[in-house]
């Protein structure tokens, strides 16, 4: 049997942290190792117990989610962050994604997607489900002032990447449909995170949505 994913849950609502661990705990492969109730705890949990990764909440007393998961990038970037999010804070998951966050959850969301997402994250891989990519989106278009064409120099091929990483597309898919090898997608993929300034393709997306490249 494979190791279960451990999982540390940051979150200042006791309500939210307890129905995590009851949803976690009918499902095989999960094991919930800590809780905080807020960005401080959390950090200083993850060095104490290494979960692979952390749910991480937003808006947290004292230190919020979002200097969480900075800090975490920095100090701990073995440690997947999936950040727990509402409808309502667009600007938040922008910097949360830039910041190195793998992907998005919202606090309603359905069992399945909860589970696909923690795994994609413990893998390395980032799911962001299209009504939230969309707003991402949406927010960055609004503030995107107008301005020539800003393709950071990607070409054409890298573009095709890019935005079928977007679309939520994994390296193997996106081989088959352009008709390349995988690993010349993550040669395209490593180039494309150096031209942009990130290490992480929920970072890429980000910030390719606020050049106006997707």
């Amino acid at each position: 049997m494979p190791e279960p994913v451990r999982i540390l849950v940051a979150d200042d609502h006791l309500i939210i942290r307890q129905g995590l661990r009851l949803i976690l705990e009918t499902e095989a492969g999960f094991e919930l190792v800590g809780e905080a109730a807020d960005g401080a705890e959390a950090v200083r949990l993850c060095a104490e117990l290494r979960p692979d990764v952390v749910l991480m909440d937003l808006r947290m007393p004292g230190m919020d989610g979002l200097t969480a998961v900075e800090r975490l990038q920095a100090e701990q970037p073995d440690v997947a962050v999936v950040i727990l999010t509402t409808f309502n804070e667009d600007d938040l998951m922008m910097r949360g994604l830039r910041a190195g966050a793998k992907g998005y959850l919202l606090k309603d969301t359905d069992r399945a997607t909860l589970f696909n997402t923690i795994r994609a994250a413990a893998r390395g891989e980032t799911l962001l489900r299209p009504e939230i990519l969309a707003r991402v989106l949406s927010q960055a278009a609004e503030r995107r002032a107008p301005s020539g064409s800003s393709s950071a120099d990607l070409s054409q091929r890298e573009l095709e990447v890019l935005q079928a990483v977007a679309r939520g597309e994994r390296s193997k898919e996106i081989a088959v449909r352009l008709g390349i090898s995988e690993r010349t997608v993550k040669a395209h993929l490593a180039s494309i995170y150096n031209k942009l300034g990130v290490d992480s393709r929920a970072a890429a997306i980000a910030v390719a949505a606020q050049k106006g490249l997707l």
